[in-house]
């Protein structure tokens, strides 16, 4: 296939279900990394690379981001967060590049989902040993906490969907999300989700939380305070995220 125009690319590997999408599209995506990935897309299309390496080069790019804030300094955690920026473009990239050579594939998928299970518990994990004196010790347990709540958290979306398909149902829809047996808990849902206080143990937020906190680390134990709050917001979340879907309507 030649190499496309970034026009003509963007028409096929940006159309508007995907631009127009909330729930399936993180905030930073629709804020500016779609506007940077379709040209590394563009770059990508000239290479004989495929979208599924794309993919593994995304969960490298988010495990390494643990790896490397597990390191002690400033210098460390500025690292981490532009790792995960750049997984994050891998991350949009991919699909983008799938859809441009028509490779769409559930190993594709698959792969994609993993990523971000493994990108997201390795800089929790991470985040656990930076705060540690000695290894290990009761940070590097919250550490390890906290990232298994974030996976479990994960779990508990995409069982809904084994869930159904082993009931001989269709994968719930977005809108089903938003609707509860219950008014009150309805409400209830839209006043936690208002706060976006989980956002806090997801990859983009905390990357740029853990570079606060390593410049606040001069003052005070900032690093050590965050890996506390991620532990504690990954069992609220955990617990929180898990009456939502048996209170909505995902499940019926």
């Amino acid at each position: 296939m030649s190499t496309p125009s970034v026009a003509e690319l963007r028409a096929v590997a940006q159309p508007q279900t995907t631009m127009n999408r909330r729930s399936g599209e993180h905030w930073a995506g629709l804020l500016y990394m779609r506007h940077l990935s379709i040209y590394a897309t563009w770059l990508l299309a000239k290479t004989p690379i495929t979208p599924n390496q794309v993919t593994g080069l995304m969960i490298v790019s988010g495990v390494a981001a643990g790896a490397v804030l597990a390191l002690p300094g400033l210098w460390a955690a500025l690292a981490a967060a532009l790792l995960i920026q750049l997984y994050l473009l891998l991350d949009c990239s991919d699909g983008e590049l799938a859809r441009w050579t028509r490779r769409t594939s559930i190993t594709g998928i698959y792969l994609d989902r993993v990523g971000h299970y493994f990108a997201e518990a390795a800089l929790l994990i991470g985040l656990g040993f930076r705060a540690s004196q000695t290894v290990p010790d009761w940070y590097t347990v919250l550490g390890f906490a906290a990232a298994l709540g974030a996976i479990l958290i994960k779990s508990e979306t995409d069982l809904v969907d084994v869930a159904r398909a082993r009931s001989g149902l269709t994968a719930a829809t977005e809108g089903s999300a938003g609707h509860f047996t219950s008014g009150r808990l309805g409400l209830a849902r839209k006043v936690v989700g208002a706060l976006r206080f989980h956002r806090v143990i997801q990859g983009i937020e905390l990357s740029i939380i853990a570079v606060i906190a390593a410049v606040l680390d001069t003052w005070f134990s900032a690093t050590r305070i965050l890996v506390v709050a991620c532990a504690i917001i990954a069992l609220v979340q955990l617990i929180l995220h898990l009456v939502s879907i048996l209170a909505s309507r995902r499940l019926s």
